[in-house]
């Protein structure tokens, strides 16, 4: 099943509508590091991370993964380890996996810029929890957790999620 974004708080699987949040700086064609945009296209479902000690491995095709307290994603686009993941401590620029917010309890990682990473054009995004309120994120896509865990029982590493800019 693919997934798919296709107007500002919606994203879309098989029948379903699910509300969701993007990037606080929109669709984006061409996406930047740092600009808070979400980058239009389409991309594989790669893998699934999660916190152990919040959520057992959720039930789903894609590969999971249990994140440590010593996880992080490079977005430092001069860091040969640019848009992956790396061991903490790390000295480049990156984002914590681990995070006390519950944003990144599961998280599905997508093929945006990663074969290869191409640096500054963007890292780190992320099929991720929302926020209570769905505010925007800082370039991902984000659900209710019940939602993203639903959407998990129904994918594979066939499934892509086509992100669209709003019709106007």
């Amino acid at each position: 099943m693919n997934l798919i974004v296709t107007s500002d708080g919606i994203l879309r699987a098989g029948d379903r509508a699910y509300t969701c949040a993007i990037g606080r700086g929109g669709f984006r064609d061409d996406k930047r590091e740092g600009d808070g945009g979400t980058p239009i296209g389409t991309y594989y479902l790669k893998q699934v991370y999660y916190r152990p000690d919040r959520q057992s491995a959720p039930e789903t095709r894609l590969p999971a993964q249990a994140l440590t307290p010593r996880d992080g994603w490079c977005d430092d686009p001069a860091d040969p380890a640019y848009n992956r993941m790396v061991t903490l401590p790390f000295d480049a620029s990156h984002e914590k996996m681990w995070r006390d917010d519950g944003l990144y309890d599961v998280v599905i990682e997508i093929s945006h810029n990663d074969n290869p990473p191409i640096p500054g054009e963007g890292s780190a995004v992320f099929i991720h929890i929302a926020k209570p309120d769905f505010a925007p994120t800082e370039g991902c896509v984000a659900l209710a957790k019940p939602d993203l865990l639903a959407i998990l029982k129904s994918v594979s590493t066939d499934s892509q999620i086509v992100i669209q800019p709003p019709k106007v």
